[in-house]
């Protein structure tokens, strides 16, 4: 087992490099361009989450609507409006998330 003044040395070794290596120009210019890489990426990746699960929530959006046009008739011959309204909401609310996550896509393009 590893004595606690061998972590202190380890320690003590990995400081002096990170210090040596932050005092390089290319070291520097390697980890500025790391970061602005990943950055950007991170941004890339992001847009995309938004754009697929705006496109999932306006799929399930679209099963709200073959079910309103399925409640739909039954609501005019028995004027029962629980499913249909249930079947309004869903979609209505499905459909939101999937609009707002678009415009949220087209707000962060702007910026």
């Amino acid at each position: 087992m590893a004595s606690a003044s061998s972590f202190k040395t380890l320690g003590n070794l990995a400081r002096l490099a990170g210090r040596r290596l932050n005092e390089g120009r290319l070291s520097s210019a390697v980890w500025k361009a790391a970061l602005t890489t990943a950055r950007s990426t991170g941004q890339v990746l992001h847009q995309l989450w938004l754009e697929v699960t705006g496109f999932v929530f306006l799929f399930i959006a679209s099963f709200g609507v073959l079910g309103l046009a399925r409640e739909y008739p039954k609501y005019q011959s028995t004027h029962n409006s629980s499913r249909l309204i249930v079947a309004i909401c869903f979609t209505l609310v499905f459909g939101w998330f999937g609009i707002s996550s678009f415009w949220r896509v087209k707000k962060k393009r702007r910026n």
